[in-house]
């Protein structure tokens, strides 16, 4: 495991005692705050003893297995299979037994239970308790679940309030006319997925308006470290990707020096090693400012948290037809409402609304951002 992580949850054994196995084969998976880590065998042999058990909490350091050397056996899989067939059938067995046994017994509480009832059937009491049960029938279920929190959904938990009692946070709104951004995609999408086979999305231009503006604006690309202010002249776009166990913030390196195809090329490819667990610990690290899309899931407002120590965060949204008054006229245009949330404690409300003006500026026409 890298060097920031200590621990973490043994998730899985892959293998079993008596089985055979290779050098380097996965043998089991380790789930840590980001990622999850396989373990490997070190030297090919059978297993002859597992020393954690699934959902323990596990070092870095400790011995997990101990592994008899020797060359794989193929023939070792079948014989460990063949004691696992028939312990069920002596586990059954008493379970049966026992099922028999307690058939017998059924009727005595039974009339236990009729003893007290006979005693309190005299007052008025048990016509009000007859009239619950049939309430409890119509309410429906009333099950629950409790279900524990995996590594990566604490971490998350942890950091997200963390930003909240860390930064002086405060969110700013604006819309955006679509018109012009989705007529370019319209227009350019077919020739870019046929030569660089890739789909043009609305996201690589958000990110290259939010590179040029946090050019213009630095500090909404700063941190705080102790009692100092980091300014970068570079631009690491963390992308918040939803994956199955949680949000995870992929980064495109460099991003300011990328053109639209480079940057949906990068996501694309981050997005799918997310997706698919793959992502390493080198792919998420660092990150100076983040832009998250719940537009794809229908949210039409929405206040992102930042993901500290970044100073800023964007967030956007679905695009809705609205009426809006262009040259005097009322119009029906495609909207988005964009926010940004920013820690006051760097920005002041003059940066942080300029910043968002200016993103507004790129993307309703596009072809500013090719003379910056």
């Amino acid at each position: 495991m890298a060097e920031s992580i200590t621990e973490g949850t043994l998730k899985s054994w892959s293998k079993q005692v008596g089985d055979s196995v290779s050098a380097d084969e996965e043998i089991a998976t380790i789930e840590t705050d980001k990622i999850d880590v396989s373990v490997n065998a070190p030297q090919p042999g059978k297993i002859v003893q597992l020393l954690a058990a699934e959902e323990d909490t596990v070092t870095v350091g400790q011995d997990l297995v101990i592994i008899e050397p020797g060359e794989v056996d193929a023939a070792s899989p079948k014989q460990a299979e063949a004691p696992a067939s028939s312990t069920p059938k002596h586990s059954t067995e008493p379970g049966d037994q026992q099922m028999n046994k307690k058939l017998p017994e059924a009727p005595a509480p039974s009339e236990s239970d009729k003893k007290p009832l006979e005693k309190e059937t005299p007052a008025a009491a048990p016509k009000k308790e007859e009239a619950a049960p049939a309430a409890r029938q119509t309410a429906g279920s009333r099950n629950e679940t409790r279900v524990k929190m995996n590594r990566m959904r604490l971490r998350i938990a942890e950091r997200l309030k963390e930003s909240q009692n860390a930064a002086a946070s405060l969110t700013t709104f604006n819309e955006i006319d679509m018109s012009s951004l989705m007529e370019m995609r319209k227009k350019f999408k077919d020739q870019v997925l046929k030569e660089h086979d890739v789909k043009l999305g609305y996201m690589s231009a958000f990110a290259k308006a939010c590179s040029l503006a946090l050019k213009e604006i630095p500090a909404a690309n700063a941190s705080i470290e102790g009692e100092e202010i980091v300014y970068r002249d570079y631009v690491d776009l963390s992308v918040a990707v939803a994956t199955p166990k949680g949000l995870v913030t992929p980064v495109v390196r460099n991003a300011e020096g990328m053109n639209f195809v480079d940057i949906e090329k990068e996501i694309a490819f981050l997005g799918k090693k997310a997706r698919d667990g793959k992502l390493t610990l080198e792919d998420m690290a660092g990150g100076t400012f983040t832009i998250s899309n719940g537009g794809v899931f229908g949210s039409l407002y929405g206040t992102p948290i930042i993901n500290l120590p970044q100073s800023a965060v964007l967030g956007m949204h679905a695009i809705k037809e609205k009426p809006v008054v262009v040259n005097g006229q009322i119009v029906i245009r495609p909207i988005m409402v964009v926010a940004l949330t920013y820690d006051h404690r760097l920005l002041d409300g003059r940066e942080a609304v300029t910043f968002l003006v200016k993103v507004k500026d790129y993307l309703e026409d596009p072809r500013k951002m090719l003379l910056v």
